[in-house]
Parts: C-alpha cells; structure tokens; sequence
C-alpha cells in the first residue's frame, strides 16, 4: 500500500514514527509551516508544530510544503504521479479539495479525535473535557465535502478521568490513533465503511487563547474541567487580579461551600487560599504571570492578597 501523508502536529508526528516502525510504506509527506493563514486571511499559530523535515530526510520520503500561496491542488500531478493508496490526513488544518480526495482508491481519510458524530469540527478533546465528558474516543474516517461526516472506517473509545488534563487526554487519543491505523490500513480491503447520519453531527467552534477567560459565576466543577482542558501544552485559562493576568496550570477541587463570599474571592479556608465559585471553594496550585511560574498560595502570602477579588476584566 503506498500512502500520501498530510501532517504538521505533534500529534502527526507520533503517529507518522508509529507507520514508520510498523512498516507501513510512506510515499510522500506533506506540511503546513507553523505560522499560515486560512479563510479570510485569517493568521493561524499551530501551538502544537512540529517540523517534519527531520522525518523526511531520515526516512528518505520526499516533504512538500502547502500555505496559501501553495495549495495542496497544486500539487495535484505530483501526487497522481505517486498514485497512493490512501491520503491519510492526521493533524491537518487546510481543506483537502475533492480532486485530490479523488486520486487514491480509498480517498482521504484521517483521524478525528471524538466518537463521530459527536463533538465534529475544532477542538474536539478540549470540548469534551469543558463539558465533563468522561468518556471519549478517536474516529478514523473518509473525508467528503462535510465537515467530519464521511463514512466511518473503525473508532475506538477510551476514558477521560477526573484528574486528567489536556495532555494526558491528547496522549490516550494518539495511542489509540496509532492502534486504529497499524490495524486497519494492512486490511482496508475487508473493511465495510458506515455511512455517517450527517443529521446528528454536532458541529463546534475552534477556539482561541482569549477564549480561556475564567467565569467564577459557574461552579467549582465547571470551572476544574475548564482549567483542566486548556492547560499545558494549550495557552492556559486565565483571569484578572487588577493588571496582572493570572494564568491557572492546575487546581483542585474542594466541597467547602462558598456562597457565603463573592464569587472570585480570594480566601484563606481549611489551611490554604481557595477561591470563591457558584457553589464550592476551588484551589489553584500552579499559576503563571508575565512567563513567571508561582505557587499560588506563596504568591497570595507574599502579595497580600488575601480578600481581593479576581476579575474577568483587565
């Protein structure tokens, strides 16, 4: 089988070295620079690059680059000229247009990090933690002209614990990504793909660093998963303590009632600084202002910061 592979992610790293080991013949690598521009000329950062040159040159597999000025259907006759099996498509973030999903036997097909077809387009684990889902899974499907509808291949499901955060979650999905593709792709001939009810896709938006600001009018739980979701790798939740912007890395949750206090309060409760939500006191650990690492109880001591209010507004 000769694969055309389309990656520019951590996530495609891990899986692409998966192949690699497993023998799985990759034809050609295609990438995408880490700062680029999508619809609109709106200005991407992919917060997870990775550099596949490395890859490229140790593997001896030739690397093409796309941006806007080098779209993928550029590159139509070099990639009918490998003539793939398969375009896999894994930690991707341009549109694969129809004449290009059209040159392999078993099309374009990637990995989509939910059960399809639930929590379908951007951010599907960072999503699924907010919401304090507790379990999910990765999708290997065939793309067409919708957003994550097309037919499914195989998925295959795993936990998301209470304790976990982004990271450990993004690990589960590429281990279990890893398993679907050196499963499949050696038997895609006996694989039946199950056509998708595009009615009950579940569309969600991508998100962006601002959209971390913290809303201590929700409750302890809902402001855990929210902290839990976004932290490293991602850009982190974050709030306000007059100018200074309080980035959260790690908290717990407690059941100490807190509706005594305004929501956002700082408060010294059960030998530590906690602070105020809807319902119950939640504690932050580790916190970051301006690239600086604290823990917060130090910070709260050394600050004074006892009694003050945190804020959704610099």
């Amino acid at each position: 089988m000769k694969i055309v592979f389309l990656g520019c992610t951590k996530f495609s790293e891990e899986l692409l070295n998966s192949l690699i080991d497993n023998n799985i013949n990759i034809s050609a690598i295609f990438t995408i620079p880490q700062e680029f521009t999508i619809r609109n000329n709106e200005k991407v950062i992919n917060r997870n690059y990775v550099d596949m040159s490395s890859i490229s040159k140790s593997n001896n597999i030739p690397l093409y680059f796309v941006d806007e000025n080098n779209k993928l259907s550029s590159y139509e006759n070099i990639i009918r000229d490998i003539n793939p099996d398969i375009i896999l498509v894994l930690g991707w973030y341009y549109i694969v247009p129809k004449v290009i999903r059209e040159i392999p036997k078993y099309g374009a097909c990637g990995i989509h990090a939910s059960l399809l077809p639930k929590y379908a387009g951007w951010a599907p684990l960072v999503w699924a933690i907010i919401n304090g889902e507790k379990k999910t899974g990765v999708t290997f499907f065939q793309f067409d002209d919708s957003v994550d509808g097309g037919d499914i291949i195989s998925q295959e499901s795993f936990d998301i614990n209470i304790e976990d955060t982004i990271k450990e979650v993004y690990a589960k999905a590429t281990k279990k990504s890893a398993e679907i593709l050196n499963r499949t792709l050696p038997i895609m001939e006996e694989i039946k793909f199950k056509k998708q009810n595009k009615s009950k896709l579940e569309i969600w938006d991508k998100r962006s660093p601002k959209d971390g600001i913290l809303d201590f009018n929700k409750t302890c739980i809902e402001i855990y998963n929210f902290i839990r979701a976004q932290t490293i790798p991602y850009p982190c939740a974050f709030t306000y303590l007059g100018k200074n912007k309080f980035k959260i890395i790690s908290a717990k949750m407690s059941n100490i009632d807190s509706s005594m206090y305004k929501n956002g309060s700082i408060v010294f409760i059960n030998n530590t600084y906690s602070v105020s939500t809807e319902d119950y006191f939640i504690e932050f650990d580790k916190i970051e202002i301006n690239n600086v690492r604290y823990n917060f109880k130090d910070y709260v001591i050394d600050n004074g910061l006892e009694g003050e209010v945190f804020s959704n507004i610099e």
